[in-house]
């Protein structure tokens, strides 16, 4: 086992991951920026190094501070967590070159994946379903304006190394097709610095299916189930559940199958998600692979009895998955509200501010993952995100009645939330049915669902 572990990031997921192993009796290094000396995640671990000034670029993107941390408290493995490093293949290349595990997939993995035309690619040639589309990628207007005529309308325009919904348009004609590509190339470039775009036929309002997987270095994968992320905004997720109400039984076996080949297509190891569009029609298509832990991991933790992150250790330890695709029931039905610090109003504006006070729900089924606390300062640097709540109940019914008393419990003062926004969702009868696609939040926003 390992037994010392740095862990490159912050907030409720750097939390997470300091959790899990102490439970496996490992040491923890925490690394902060000036802005977070107060963090709880500093309080938490065994040791702790600032990496440089608030800005993330300064900081939790530091590669050289970070490893220069590594090497200097001893310890032999980094766990990224989600965001920041998390999917950079140069820094997985680092850890490794400096003799340090990196928790998660090999460098040559990411990279692969991470390359989003690339990724469709390796797809295509396994047999995973994807959307119709284009093989080769473009960098400027006029050649992807020739392929598009021959794809057809309406067309999604994605930045190979994109993410978080940036470097994505979808263009209905041919008279908006320059514009969205320029703005999506544009998007891309100052957000990744690529500006390497590729295009497939647009899936409208399709729901958002994911496959939680995990593989370790003996070639077993294992498909933890589906959770449905249909529920964001700006291609950001909002509520996410696991099962799906949007799948059978026959549909969720081929599903994880599928998943479960474009794993071994790739040789992947650890944690991972494969993500799907699934239409109207109950067809499903790859969209891209996530070679991290992610957000809402916790549904899939509350319905498998899966703990992904100690697995995600053990598997980056040597060790082969402590259980078999046979042993994978899905038990009950499980729900996650993200709780940000923004005003819903205002177009979900960030809220920065000083925590006065806090609330958190509890009791049988509910679990919250969070990092704050009374007198935290939330500060504008980094993403919104504040807290997790996540259910579960016997029926999807019952976690959401859960997830409604929950909201109604949770308390925080000093910063706007999204509290009363989640709650509302949780009462609206589209979401209530089941029946909510990706498109679902900007029709609430305009009441028509």
């Amino acid at each position: 086992m390992l037994k010392k572990v740095l862990i490159a990031n912050r907030g409720e997921i750097a939390v997470r991951v300091i959790r899990a192993c102490r439970a496996l009796g490992i040491k923890t290094v925490a690394v902060y920026s000036t802005a977070d000396r107060q963090a709880l995640h500093v309080y938490l671990a065994d040791e702790a190094v600032c990496i440089g000034p608030a800005p993330a670029r300064d900081s939790y993107l530091n590669t050289t501070a970070i490893i220069t941390a590594a090497l200097g408290t001893g310890a032999d493995a980094i766990h990224p967590g989600y965001g920041f490093l998390s999917e950079n293949a140069t820094f997985a290349k680092m850890c490794r070159d400096n003799g340090i595990v990196f928790v998660g997939p090999s460098p040559e993995v990411i990279d692969r994946m991470g390359n989003k035309s690339q990724a469709r690619r390796t797809m295509m040639d396994a047999g995973v379903p994807v959307t119709p589309g284009c093989r080769e990628s473009f960098h400027d207007a006029a050649t992807a304006f020739a392929a598009a005529k021959q794809l057809g309308w309406p067309i999604m325009i994605k930045a190979s190394s994109g993410g978080g919904g940036k470097g994505m348009r979808v263009s209905v004609s041919k008279d908006d097709f320059v514009e969205e590509f320029t703005i999506a190339q544009r998007e891309s470039q100052n957000a990744f610095g690529d500006n390497t775009m590729y295009l497939e036929r647009a899936v409208m309002d399709p729901r958002h299916v994911e496959v939680q997987v995990l593989a370790d270095t003996f070639g077993n994968v294992v498909a933890l189930g589906e959770r449905d992320c249909s529920v964001q905004r700006n291609h950001q997720k909002m509520v996410e559940e696991s099962p799906s109400p949007a799948l059978d039984a026959a549909t969720r076996e081929r599903m994880m199958a599928d998943a479960v080949k474009a794993c071994k297509a790739v040789g992947y190891t650890s944690a991972g998600t494969i993500e799907f569009l699934l239409d109207r029609d109950g067809n499903y298509y790859f969209m891209e692979m996530n070679t991290r832990v992610q957000v809402e991991h916790c549904v899939t933790e509350f319905v498998t009895h899966v703990d992904i992150v100690r697995e995600m250790l053990c598997i980056a330890a040597g060790e082969r998955l402590s259980f078999t695709q046979d042993d994978v029931q899905l038990d009950g039905h499980a729900i996650e509200c993200r709780i940000n610090a923004e005003i819903p109003e205002k177009s979900f504006m960030p809220s920065p501010g000083t925590i006065t006070q806090t609330h958190l729900p509890g009791g049988n089924g509910v679990r919250v993952d969070t990092a704050i606390y009374d007198g935290f300062t939330i500060t504008p640097y980094y993403d919104s995100l504040i807290a997790k709540v996540i259910v579960r109940g016997r029926t999807r019914l019952e976690a959401i009645e859960k997830m409604r008393t929950a909201l109604e419990e949770m308390v925080i003062v000093g910063v706007h939330t999204n509290l009363d926004f989640q709650y509302s969702i949780m009462e609206n009868e589209t979401f209530r049915a089941g029946r909510a696609d990706t498109g679902f939040i900007d029709k609430f926003l305009k009441g028509e669902v």
